[in-house]
């Protein structure tokens, strides 16, 4: 009894001492839980029912591998992936290179912003271009928190936001739970014409997102640094434990978001569009769900359009070796967004498009990663063993394929 005792401490001392490692795949899953999601995944639920559960799953499957050798290669080299890219590229390449990244920055931006702006106007009944210039501004503050509170206070803020957009979009659940079968028939992959195949892009350009890819390896390289042999199995233990966890929390809220649209929206018109949702949410399960939708919407929207406007300096930096201040940086991936909701386009469509623009991405992103991480040079004993390397490299054919299905699906009609 006395040794079980004297144990229990030491247990617990461990306990803390791992728990402290945790937090960067947190920030980095905000990415995955942003409004991109919750259009695509809305949309799927309410036009195919359980049909695309598989496309949560396998996607979120898809991100665990992804993420994780993102923060690997962080961790083992102490440089972010953009950083090591631009040690291999020439300028030009580099200059391109860096020209599609932005383009995938300013449609993430377009997401997150238009996201938070719809919030605000189902929780009080502001304006569109007013709601999007004050998701900005919100997000400016949290990027603060980073630069004056330090890393580790800012992943405390955003898992924080992380929990409440888990809240906003879980609860209907236990109100209304969705059928066991219709579930179960739901993970057996297949699609029901180009409608769902677009959708399913959409999704999985919402899911694994290019800015997570770059930002992981960033994240990582600023809580560890460059990690010595003695210290790294213990720090990739811990990361595969981070990753595990923030991406199940994070799968878990976007099967949440289609499941809540299979049993509640299908069938039901004026549901293609988040507000259209939001409306008929509170018509099916009152206006209290209705209300954590909202908020879990508007937390997602201030979360992740700081997440990714600090994803897209860190990227900017890396490839060009330019820093520009955060307000400048901000103000113009912040534009497009503001011109969209001026110019009145369905704010809705407008999300679900730029999940289409970001699976497009994925492949500048990903390819790279799982190359660098294959390199014995650079890796050393930490490489990717030959099932990791097949497996990265079947994730990058699903979603290359996936994409030249969808263009052409797109031209002919």
């Amino acid at each position: 009894m006395a040794v079980a005792e004297a144990a229990r401490p030491r247990r617990l001392a461990r306990l803390r001492a791992g728990s402290a490692l945790l937090g960067p795949a947190f920030v980095a899953s905000i990415a995955y839980v942003d409004p991109g999601n919750v259009a695509s995944n809305i949309s799927a639920g309410a036009r195919f029912g359980y049909l695309l559960v598989w496309v949560i799953v396998a996607a979120n499957l898809m991100a665990v591998l992804v993420q994780y050798l993102s923060a690997k290669l962080g961790l083992v080299t102490g440089r972010s992936l953009p950083e090591v890219l631009r040690e291999r590229m020439p300028r030009s390449a580099r200059l391109a290179y860096w020209a599609q990244a932005e383009v995938v920055a300013v449609a993430t931006d377009l997401a997150e912003v238009v996201g938070g702006a719809i919030a605000l106007n189902l929780l009080f009944g502001l304006p569109l271009v007013v709601g999007g210039l004050i998701t900005g501004a919100v997000s400016l503050v949290l990027l603060a928190v980073q630069d004056r509170g330090g890393q580790r206070t800012f992943e405390r803020v955003v898992t924080g936001l992380l929990a409440v957009i888990a809240i906003g979009f879980l609860a209907s659940l236990f109100v209304a739970p969705p059928s066991a079968s219709g579930v179960a028939g739901g993970l057996l992959p297949r699609f029901e014409g180009s409608g769902s195949v677009l959708i399913a892009a959409a999704m999985l350009g919402a899911t694994v997102m290019p800015h997570a890819v770059y930002l992981h390896s960033g994240l990582v390289r600023d809580r560890h640094g460059a990690a010595g042999p003695e210290q790294r199995q213990r720090l990739l233990r811990a990361t595969r434990v981070d990753v595990g966890l923030a991406m199940l929390l994070a799968g878990a809220v976007n099967l949440g978001m289609l499941l809540l649209a299979a049993t509640n929206l299908q069938g039901r018109t004026g549901v293609d569009s988040i507000e259209g949702a939001h409306g008929a949410v509170a018509t099916a399960l009152g206006p209290g769900i209705a209300l954590l939708f909202a908020i879990g919407l508007l937390a997602s929207g201030l979360a992740s359009t700081s997440v990714g406007a600090y994803a897209g300096a860190m990227i900017m930096e890396g490839l060009l070796r330019k820093r520009f201040p955060i307000l400048l940086r901000r103000l113009v991936t912040l534009a497009p967004a503001i011109v969209v909701l001026g110019l009145g386009a369905d704010p809705s469509a407008a999300l679900v498009v730029s999940q289409v623009v970001l699976s497009f991405g994925i492949p500048f992103a990903l390819v790279p990663l799982i190359r660098l991480t294959s390199d014995p040079a650079l890796m050393g004993a930490e490489v990717n063993r030959r099932p990791t390397a097949v497996a990265a490299w079947l994730v990058a054919a699903v979603i290359i394929v996936l994409n030249v299905v969808l263009i052409y699906l797109t031209f002919t009609g």
